[in-house]
């Protein structure tokens, strides 16, 4: 008999999507840039989605293209990484509030909505 054994979480409770904070997302993406990584075996360590950890990866690597793209005062490769890394967490943290943004839009009702007399009358 193996020493490998199984994990399986149980996740209880009316909420079916877990919060991750833009720290842990970028956290978890940098483990995926490591040598030797691969994807499929990061996300499942995490209980993340592959495919969520890939978009979670774009994100990031779109903010390091334009960090490359403005190269203005940037000369070490260092540097250049350090910036790159700053800009992909900003690119993510931004995605983040964009989505809780549209989240808590679409549940508040409009001031119009509560504003109007129920009973028919103006």
């Amino acid at each position: 008999m193996s020493d490998d054994y199984q994990r399986i979480e149980i996740i209880t409770g009316t909420e079916r999507r877990r919060r991750w904070t833009a720290g842990e997302k970028l956290r978890i993406v940098e483990e995926t840039l490591e040598a030797g990584e691969r994807v499929s075996a990061v996300a499942r360590r995490h209980g993340v989605a592959p495919n969520l950890l890939y978009r979670w990866r774009r994100l990031m690597t779109e903010g390091r293209a334009v960090a490359v793209q403005a190269d203005d005062g940037v000369t070490g490769n260092g540097e250049v990484r350090e910036v790159e890394r700053q800009l992909g967490r900003k690119t993510l943290e931004v995605e983040i509030l964009k989505e809780a943004i549209a989240k808590s839009r679409a549940k508040k009702p409009t001031l119009l909505a509560r504003s109007r007399p129920t009973d028919g009358s103006r």
